[in-house]
């Protein structure tokens, strides 16, 4: 299961997640990024509480930093090990910037 929390402060779009960014979650978080794409300056995407990511995430996860190239990005902020783990294998750790 996934809760996205979701807060915009001057463009600046922070989705929170926590628990697991899976296949099926993956979904209604493209939903959500997708939403935020369209206004978003710059989005944050808090992992604090993030304890898995699957392919699926670090697909929606890699099309929004396509598409926020363009302005002042994508960033992750606050990635757990397990989690950072899960990019370096998959060669994704440099992609992102990270706070």
């Amino acid at each position: 299961m996934l809760n996205i929390t979701e807060e915009v402060i001057d463009r600046e779009h922070i989705l929170s997640l926590e628990g697991r960014l899976d296949t099926v979650s993956a979904v209604e978080f493209d939903r959500v990024m997708n939403e935020h794409l369209k206004g978003a300056r710059r989005i944050v995407v808090d992992l604090t509480k993030l304890i898995y990511i699957s392919s699926a995430g670090l697909r929606v996860l890699i099309s929004a930093r396509k598409f926020m190239k363009e302005r002042d990005g994508l960033v992750l902020r606050n990635m757990s090990d397990g989690v950072r783990e899960i990019f370096r294998v998959t060669g994704m750790i440099d992609l992102f910037e990270q706070e």
